[in-house]
C-alpha cells in the first residue's frame, strides 16, 4: 500500500505526495510530488504516466515544506526521488538524493533479469 498525503496551498492548488514501489529490481520505494488544481487531477498526471493503480487514502505523510518549495520551483511540476528507509533519518552521514523530473524516470531503462 502507498503511503502519502497532500497539502492545499493558499490560492486552491494541492501538493500531493505519494511513496510508490520502485520499478527498480532492487526494491526500496520512490516518493512522487505532484502540484495540480486538486487531488483528482494530481492523481490523473501519475496515471496517465502509466501508473494506473494509484490511489490517495488519507494522509498520513504530507509532504514536507521542504517538498512543497520543490515541486513550487520545479516548471513540470512533478518531480520523484528514492524514498529514504523507513526510519532512517538523513543525518551528516547519509546523503539525500536531489529531486529529478519525472522524465529521468521514464527514461531509464528496465533491469534484465
Amino acid at each position: 500500500m502507498a503511503a502519502g498525503g497532500f497539502c492545499k496551498l493558499p490560492n486552491g492548488a494541492v501538493v500531493v505526495a505519494l511513496n510508490l514501489p520502485s520499478p527498480a529490481a532492487a526494491g526500496g520505494s520512490v516518493r512522487f510530488l505532484v502540484h495540480a488544481q486538486n487531488r483528482a487531477r494530481a492523481l490523473t498526471r501519475l496515471r496517465n504516466l502509466g501508473l494506473r493503480a494509484v490511489y490517495l487514502r488519507g494522509n498520513a505523510a504530507p509532504p514536507t515544506p521542504d517538498e512543497i518549495t520543490a515541486v513550487l520551483h520545479h516548471p513540470d511540476g512533478l518531480i520523484w526521488r528514492t524514498a529514504p528507509d523507513a526510519g532512517v533519518l538523513p543525518g551528516p552521514d547519509l546523503t539525500v538524493e536531489l529531486w529529478q523530473p519525472i522524465r529521468a524516470l521514464l527514461r531509464r531503462p528496465a533491469a534484465s533479469a
